[in-house]
C-alpha cells in the first residue's frame, strides 16, 4: 500500500527527538523523505518504509500538488 505523503504534512513520530519536540514537517519525497524538527530545526532523511513506521499520525496535510495544464 503506498501512502500519499506531501511536501508541508506535519506529522508526529512514535518517539521524541531528544530536543523534547515529536512534531516534524516534510521537506522532501521520493524514494527517501527528509523531515525537519520543529524544536530545534535539525533535518533527517530516510528512507519511506522507515518513515511509515515512525510516524505516530498527521497533525497537518501540505497542499495538493499542482498539476501541469495540458499542452495546446
Amino acid at each position: 500500500m503506498i501512502e500519499e505523503i506531501r511536501l508541508q504534512d506535519v506529522i508526529q513520530t512514535r518517539k521524541k527527538h531528544p530536543c523534547g519536540s515529536d512534531q516534524w514537517t516534510v521537506i522532501r519525497t521520493g524514494a527517501d523523505i527528509k523531515i525537519r524538527c520543529h524544536g530545534c530545526g535539525r533535518i533527517v532523511m530516510m528512507d519511506r518504509q522507515d518513515f511509515i513506521r515512525r510516524r505516530k499520525k498527521l497533525i497537518s496535510q501540505g497542499p495538493a500538488p499542482v498539476q501541469a495544464p495540458p499542452e495546446a
